[in-house]
């Protein structure tokens, strides 16, 4: 099991690099100003009139990167430092997040996907680790099979939230290839401006990416632990 604690750690030492250039490339890219002069909000209202959607409304939220597309009442949410600010980083972010509204209004099936996954990982991700550490515990201490199956069923629970991030690797990239898509056809922005934009979602796109790849590590680690003991 070092080999995977090993892993683990490489893992979050990559999620940390990652979310941190990420931080730094939205700031960064906080500082190229749009030529035309359009904020976060207006990009967005812009690209959901240009796709016909109508019924979305593009709304501010508190925080940073705080930036979300929420299907079931039908809102952009834009955080603060992308609402109202008139930069490449801004203009990326609120054209991704309308990039989820197009592929809503498309029934885009992978995001159909992760929409029915929601509500029972919302709840099963959180418990999956006790039950299987429950399930654990229990069998070492009856020493009946009961344990065993409480054990699978929490790997179960685990594997949806696993399932869960993988999937929600293509709805991601596609929202990015949508919005920069119409950056471009649009003339939205000028090429170092699209340039800054691409950048910025690339960085954004790979923490998804690294989080899938820890859920699939932790996923396999608890696999070892259940079935091993069966051993």
């Amino acid at each position: 099991m070092m080999i995977y604690y090993i892993l683990l750690g490489a893992i979050a030492l990559v999620s940390w690099l990652v979310s941190s250039k990420l931080k730094s490339k939205f700031k960064h890219y906080s500082k190229v100003h749009l030529r035309n002069g359009m904020s976060g909000a207006e990009i967005a209202e812009k690209m959901l009139s240009d796709h016909g959607i109508r019924d979305v409304k593009v709304i501010s939220t508190a925080g940073m990167l705080t930036d979300h597309y929420n299907p079931v009442n039908k809102t952009v949410n834009l955080s603060e430092g992308v609402y109202s600010q008139r930069n490449a980083a801004a203009a990326a972010v609120a054209a991704h997040e309308c990039g989820h509204a197009v592929q809503h209004a498309k029934a885009y099936e992978w995001l159909t996907m992760r929409s029915r996954l929601v509500p029972v990982v919302s709840v099963t991700s959180g418990l999956s680790t006790w039950v299987v550490l429950g399930g654990i515990v229990l069998g070492a201490a009856s020493g009946s099979g009961l344990g065993f199956y409480v054990a699978v069923a929490g790997l179960v629970m685990m594997g949806l939230a696993t399932l869960f991030s993988f999937i929600t690797l293509p709805v991601e990239y596609d929202a990015s290839n949508r919005a920069l898509a119409w950056l471009k056809s649009r003339n939205m922005v000028t090429p170092e401006e699209y340039k800054g934009s691409e950048d910025a979602l690339k960085w954004a796109a790979r923490t998804y990416l690294v989080a899938a790849i820890g859920a699939l590590a932790t996923l396999v680690y608890w696999g070892f632990q259940v079935f091993g003991s069966r051993d």
